[in-house]
């Protein structure tokens, strides 16, 4: 919470790099965005590539390991765990699941932060699951002789239930301010989360998750087709580094969120270069028109969105356009809110459900 204390002294003058960082954020953004309405076959198949390798990756760093034909499987949800770190898999598996699905409709409360730690552990039985810890932590790494340096003493446990809820009302009141890029706010959270440390176990793993949570609530969605985590586990020394660097000093308010800042940041920007290096070498199938909008609709956040929206992403009139939506309201796939100019509409259900 220490971050969103003096959000200002940290973001009120940005160095050229990170605003160059913020303008390729938008970019990737929009071309997401067109590459979900126009290549849904394409992004299925990446989607598919992305869960695995971040299941894989993100509990590989934390040194939990399985061959990689049963992560596949524990991925596609075709085995049982059959032992500790296959169990520990399987319950990441499950939350990056919850985060696909449901990330948008999930209050980014501290009651389900906890949530979802407990269905980290679903398969564990661990007594500390879905329970912020119990006693004090520290974060160590041990050196090549052996030796263990602590690298950060976190916020102690018995403050930590109210440290958390003090950085969730910050960046919620931050977020509804607007005056500061959302993706620098992400990056803000995270970092707090990471040094307030509030689990047992498992805080690695949930600031990658969360990490994805917050990005799908901003719009940016390229996690789900991209491995960030596999980005993380490839840069591994500067994730450290930087986290180093930006924790520096922080329980008195005096550290720089800039070198963590610019490491996260730096992991989403490759993630969209390649998303848009993927999708470009991949060959186009054709998609109908009424396909095209429905998948629009569907990745629609809870905004919703105009007429004018969808005609500056699929190809079609707009008189094709009010044919659709008026049989996909009788279908109540979506409703439509408001009047004149300020008419909206939102995805009531996904077409699958």
């Amino acid at each position: 919470m220490e971050s969103f204390r003096d959000l200002t002294r940290h973001f009120s003058e940005l160095s050229l790099d990170v605003v160059a960082q913020l303008v390729s954020l938008g970019e990737g953004r929009g071309a997401e965005t067109a590459a979900r309405v126009r290549r849904p076959h394409e992004l299925a198949t990446l989607r598919e590539i992305a869960v695995v390798q971040s299941i894989e990756t993100s509990n590989a760093i934390e040194g939990i390991h399985a061959p990689s034909a049963r992560i596949r499987k524990l991925a596609t949800e075709k085995v049982t765990p059959r032992d500790r770190p296959e169990q520990e898999i399987a319950g990441y598996r499950f939350v990056l699941g919850e985060i696909h699905e449901q990330g948008l409709d999930i209050p980014f409360e501290p009651r389900y932060v906890l949530q979802l730690h407990g269905h980290l552990y679903r398969f564990t039985g661990a007594r500390h699951a879905g329970s912020f810890k119990r006693t004090d932590n520290k974060v160590v790494e041990r050196a090549s002789d052996g030796a263990v340096v602590v690298r950060f003493t976190p916020v102690d446990a018995q403050r930590t239930p109210a440290a958390m809820e003090e950085l969730h009302q910050r960046f919620t009141a931050a977020e509804r301010a607007d005056e500061i890029p959302y993706p620098l706010l992400c990056a803000a959270y995270v970092l707090d989360f990471l040094t307030i440390h509030p689990f047992t176990d498992g805080n690695g793993r949930m600031a990658r998750l969360i990490t994805l949570w917050l990005l799908y609530r901003g719009g940016f969605g390229v996690g789900r087709y991209i491995s960030l985590e596999r980005i993380v586990a490839d840069t591994k020394v500067d994730y450290y580094d930087a986290l180093a660097a930006s924790t520096e000093s922080w329980h008195e308010n005096r550290h720089d969120l800039l070198p963590w800042t610019r490491y996260l940041l730096g992991v989403i920007v490759a993630a969209y270069r390649e998303f848009e290096e993927r999708i470009d070498a991949m060959p186009a199938k054709s998609t109908d028109k009424r396909e095209l909008v429905r998948a629009f609709i569907e990745t629609s956040g809870r905004e919703g969105f105009a007429v004018g929206e969808v005609l500056d992403s699929v190809p079609v009139s707009r008189d094709y356009l009010g044919k659709l939506l008026r049989e996909f309201r009788a279908e109540e796939l979506v409703e439509m809110r408001g009047a004149g100019r300020g008419t909206r509409w939102h995805r009531v259900r996904r077409a699958s459900e």
